[in-house]
């Protein structure tokens, strides 16, 4: 009886805590195989309108539930979003809550989508602070939060997890090179799989985010600014 009533419990945290997405609207289809989903400014009059998606519940898993919002704006051929924010009774925006959000889905020609260059994102992991190092200079993201560093051509950038068996990588970026997008993982333990058995530990990791799913992160996750 008691394991049952555990197992009842752990299912109802489970379908509480559980991220759901939905299509709640559906203005029109397009038939298009792009395979990005970019964001985009809300003033853009270019972009064709063709329905909205609701997230609900919250979850830590970010590229799950950026896997599922992909797969709804595909259903419909979008292949760009803006946040849509709910309103108040008196019409003003609410705040942005993770645990229930909206996106407008839209289609844009390719053609029409602005060339962005000029900056280096750097996203947190959802869970833990992350300590960088910039050229020397530290710095501390939030959890659910990003640095937006704003890079001269040329010039070479370190940027280092600065922890023991931590990352670093170094870049020089060019004239009119898109904008560049990494994840500062926290610490990760994985299975040995050299046969010997044990754990590898790896403490930092910079992992290169696909621009996609980087506009998604910088949607719901808080930007942190960037000391003089």
């Amino acid at each position: 009886m008691k394991n049952l009533v555990i197992i009842a419990l752990v299912l109802f945290v489970r379908l509480f805590s559980a991220q759901n997405v939905y299509l709640t609207k559906v203005e029109k289809t397009n038939d298009n195989t792009d395979k990005f989903l970019y964001k985009i400014s809300e003033e853009n009059v270019n972009a064709q309108y063709l329905g909205d998606v609701e997230v609900q519940g919250f979850a830590k898993d970010d590229a799950a539930v950026f896997s599922l919002i992909y797969k709804k704006a595909k259903e419909i051929g979008a292949n760009t979003f803006t946040l849509k924010p709910f309103e108040n009774i008196d019409g003003s925006p609410q705040d942005f809550n993770p645990a229930n959000y909206r996106l407008s889905l839209y289609y844009l020609p390719k053609e029409k989508l602005l060339n962005q260059t000029g900056y280096v994102y750097l996203f947190a992991s959802s869970e833990k602070n992350q300590k960088i190092s910039i050229n020397r200079t530290d710095y501390e993201i939030s959890p659910r939060s990003y640095l937006i560093l704003k890079v001269i051509p040329g010039k070479i950038y370190t940027i280092s997890t600065k922890k023991l068996l931590g990352s670093t990588i170094r870049l020089q970026p060019k004239s009119d090179e898109g904008n560049q997008y990494f994840q500062i993982s926290a610490t990760k333990i994985k299975a040995d799989e050299s046969g010997v058995g044990g754990l590898n530990l790896k403490s930092g990791d910079i992992i290169s985010l696909e621009k996609s799913y980087a506009e998604f992160l910088s949607t719901i996750y808080n930007e942190e600014k960037q000391r003089n």
